[in-house]
C-alpha cells in the first residue's frame, strides 16, 4: 500500500442488506457501476460479505460491502446471518434492498430494527421498481430504484453521501501533539508480518499524519535510537516506538522526551484509550486459570513469535507469575458473549473502523468485561504506563494518575 492510498479503515463504509432475490447484488453493482458481486437468480448467491473499496461520487473513498441475504436458512445460513450483523458494526450507513414487487417481509423489518438499535444510518431501497403497475408513497428513508434501468441510482448515491456525513471532528493520529518543525523519532523495528519491501499500516499512517503536520519523521530502528538522539542537533518534541521494544526505546529515551509507542496513539484514535488504560490495570487482578481473548485486527499469516498469540501470553504469565487460558480472534471475528472473559486484549485496531472498535468496547464494558489493547498492556506491564500517557494528561487523571 502506498502512502497515498486510503485505507479501508478509513473509508466511509456502506453496507447493503436484505433478504435473499432481493437484487442486493444487483443494487451494489449499479451503485458502483461494475461487476463487484456475482448476480444470479439462484437464491443465496452471495454467501458471505463481500468487501470492495473503491472512488464512489460523490462521497470519495467507501468500502462497498454487500452481505449474504438474512433470511438464509439452516445451520450454514444462522453463520451467513451472523457474519451480516457484525458487519452493523462497522458500517457508516446502510442500504436495506427490498423486492419492491412483493414487498416487505418479516425479516426487512428485523433488519431496520437492527439498524436503529446500533444507530445505523439506512435507506430502504425498494428494487425492480420498473415491475410495478402502481406505487404507493414512500416515507422518507425510502426510495424507488431499479438496478436494470438505472431508475433514481444516481439519487441514491447522492442519499447515501449525505447520510454517511458526520459533523464529529476527526482525531488525528499524531498530528495535534505536534507543531510544524518539530522532529518526531519513530522507532520501527523490522515488523516480520509486513509484507517484504513495507511497513505496517500503523507506522505508514503515523509518517503521513506527521508529514501533514509539516514536521519531521525521523524513522529509525531500535539499535539505532540511541546515537540517533545523541546527534540528532534538535530535541525531539516525540519519540514513538514499537510496542514489542517499549523497554528498551524507555531505556535509551531521556527522561525530558515524551514517550508514547503507536498503539497507544491508535488505542485513542480509535476510541479506546482510556478503557484501555482502566483495563490494563486488571492484568493484576487475573486469577490461576482466568480465561482471556486477545483480539488481532487483521488476518495477517501468524509467525513463529506472533505478538498475539505467543509474545503476548507469555509476557502476560511473566508478569503474574500464574497460567491462563487465552483464546484468539482475528479479522471481523469478535464473540457477542463475553462472560467468560476476565479481560480482553485488543490490537491498535488499524485495519478496523473506529465504529468497530468503539462497538466492541461497548460489548465488553456493557457485559462488565475490562478490555485494554497491546501497547497499553505492554507499558503498564513494564512499569512505563504512567510515561507513555504523559502526552495524554487528562487519561492520567481519568484513571487516577498523575502526570
Amino acid at each position: 500500500m502506498s502512502l497515498n492510498e486510503t485505507p479501508s479503515a478509513e473509508r466511509v463504509q456502506i453496507g447493503f442488506f436484505g433478504r435473499r432475490n432481493a437484487g442486493k447484488s444487483s443494487v451494489v453493482n449499479a451503485v458502483a457501476g461494475q461487476s463487484l458481486a456475482v448476480v444470479s437468480p439462484v437464491k443465496g448467491t452471495t454467501t458471505d460479505p463481500v468487501r470492495k473499496a473503491m472512488e464512489l461520487l460523490p462521497l470519495g473513498p467507501v468500502l462497498i460491502i454487500d452481505t449474504p441475504g438474512i433470511d438464509d436458512e439452516g445451520d450454514l445460513g444462522a453463520l451467513r446471518v451472523q457474519k451480516t450483523k457484525q458487519v452493523l458494526n462497522q458500517i457508516n450507513a446502510a442500504v436495506l434492498v427490498v423486492d419492491a414487487v412483493h414487498g416487505r417481509g418479516e425479516a426487512d423489518g428485523a433488519l431496520i430494527q437492527l439498524f436503529r438499535d446500533r444507530d445505523v444510518p439506512y435507506i430502504v431501497a425498494y428494487n425492480k421498481s420498473d415491475l410495478l403497475e402502481e406505487r404507493g408513497v414512500l416515507n422518507q428513508e425510502e426510495i424507488y430504484i431499479s438496478a436494470v434501468t438505472r431508475e433514481n441510482i444516481e439519487v441514491l448515491k447522492e442519499r447515501l453521501a449525505a447520510l454517511a456525513v458526520t459533523e464529529e471532528p476527526k482525531l488525528r493520529i499524531v498530528g495535534d501533539l505536534i507543531h510544524p518543525s518539530d522532529f518526531v523519532v519513530l522507532v520501527t523495528p523490522i515488523d516480520k508480518a509486513a509484507p517484504k519491501g513495507r511497513l505496517i499500516l500503523p507506522q505508514q499512517q503515523t509518517i503521513r499524519d506527521i508529514l501533514e503536520a509539516d514536521a519531521v519523521a525521523v524513522v529509525v530502528k531500535e539499535f539505532e535510537l540511541r546515537e540517533t538522539l545523541e546527534h540528532i542537533g534538535k530535541k525531539p518534541a516525540l519519540v514513538i516506538t514499537d510496542s514489542q521494544v517499549f523497554a528498551k526505546v524507555s531505556a535509551d529515551t531521556p527522561a525530558d522526551i515524551p514517550l508514547t509507542s503507536f498503539s497507544i496513539l491508535f488505542a485513542r484514535y480509535k476510541g479506546l484509550l482510556e478503557a484501555a488504560a482502566t483495563g490494563a490495570k486488571t492484568v493484576d487482578a487475573l486469577a490461576e486459570n482466568d480465561r482471556v481473548l486477545i483480539c488481532e485486527g487483521c488476518t495477517h499469516h501468524r509467525q513463529c513469535d506472533d505478538i498475539g498469540t505467543v509474545k503476548l501470553p507469555r509476557w502476560i504469565r511473566n508478569y503474574t507469575g500464574r497460567n491462563f487460558v487465552f483464546d484468539f480472534t482475528s479479522g471481523s471475528e469478535f464473540p457477542e458473549d463475553l462472560s467468560r472473559y476476565k479481560l480482553v486484549v485488543h490490537c491498535g485496531g488499524c485495519m478496523l473502523p473506529e465504529r468497530e472498535v468503539k462497538a466492541r468496547q461497548k460489548q465488553a464494558l456493557a457485559q462488565k468485561v475490562p478490555i485494554t489493547n497491546y501497547g497499553t498492556l505492554i507499558a503498564y506491564m513494564q512499569g512505563i504506563l504512567r510515561r507513555s500517557l504523559s502526552v495524554f494528561p487528562h487519561i492520567l487523571a481519568e484513571i487516577g494518575e498523575q502526570p
